[in-house]
């Protein structure tokens, strides 16, 4: 009897101790992965903060945190007095490091947007939110499109279908983000459709990328076969990219 309260009394003690080494374990390797990184000041949002807030508003809404350097945005505020009259062009997260991209005029959030780049036209297209980084872009962000084509084989290979995939695009504004307006087939009411499933992307674009543009949104498109959107960053690398077809997908 005293042997197995012995062993009891053991194996508790053991367990303790094993857990206090993974904790310690845990909280070195923590140590080891910050040790060596800078860490810099940042406004942290800590509460939602709806699109449209005035930037004076939401000082309640943001703390300061110490953050490694490559974890903060170039744009993000370190001034908040730069963003007097300014209102948010986006909902912001808890979270989220305070950027100046996410900060517009009054004047220029017309209908939930940003203002329009001059000499850019603005087009809407809809995809799925799972080609849409699924869900996360916003006004304001700017986005890469990698597109998918279908190229006629010759000769012998005719019959073949070997598609490319490549970006076409990087760095470009989205001005506006809406959920899609649907049609109940049974009753013909409208029906507000989730932005999970479905999400409206406004962009801007010079004339010929709009050209550009609609031509991947065209034929085969129409079920959402050709086109991937990416979210982008000032630290995003576009290098090394090319052309992927079958011959080079598995390299």
């Amino acid at each position: 009897m005293k042997t197995r309260i012995i062993g009891a009394i053991l194996a508790i003690v053991l367990a303790v101790a094993g857990g206090v080494a993974i904790y310690m374990y845990v909280a070195g390797a923590d140590a080891r992965a910050s040790r060596g990184a800078e860490l810099i000041e940042a406004y942290v949002v800590t509460e939602p903060v709806p699109q449209g807030t005035a930037s004076e508003a939401l000082r309640e809404a943001l703390a300061v945190d110490e953050l490694p350097r490559n974890a903060v945005p170039e744009d993000a505020v370190t001034d908040l007095g730069d963003l007097d009259g300014l209102v948010t062009s986006a909902d912001l997260l808890p979270g989220d490091v305070l950027r100046q991209a996410r900060f517009v005029d009054p004047a220029d959030a017309v209908a939930g947007g940003v203002a329009v780049p001059e000499g850019m036209q603005l087009m809407s297209f809809t995809l799925p939110a799972d080609r849409v980084v699924g869900g996360q872009v916003a006004p304001g962000d700017k986005i890469g499109l990698v597109g998918t084509i279908d190229p006629d084989e010759v000769g012998d290979q005719e019959d073949v279908v070997n598609p490319i995939s490549s970006f076409a695009f990087h760095g470009v504004l989205v001005t506006r983000v809406q959920g899609v307006v649907g049609v109940d087939p049974e009753t013909g009411e409208e029906t507000d459709q989730s932005s999970d499933s479905a999400i409206m992307l406004t962009i801007a674009l010079s004339a010929h990328d709009i050209e550009r543009w609609v031509w991947f949104t065209e034929g085969e498109a129409a079920d959402y076969a050709q086109m991937w959107l990416t979210l982008e960053n000032e630290a995003t690398d576009n290098s090394g990219t090319s052309p992927v077809d079958g011959n080079a997908a598995f390299q």
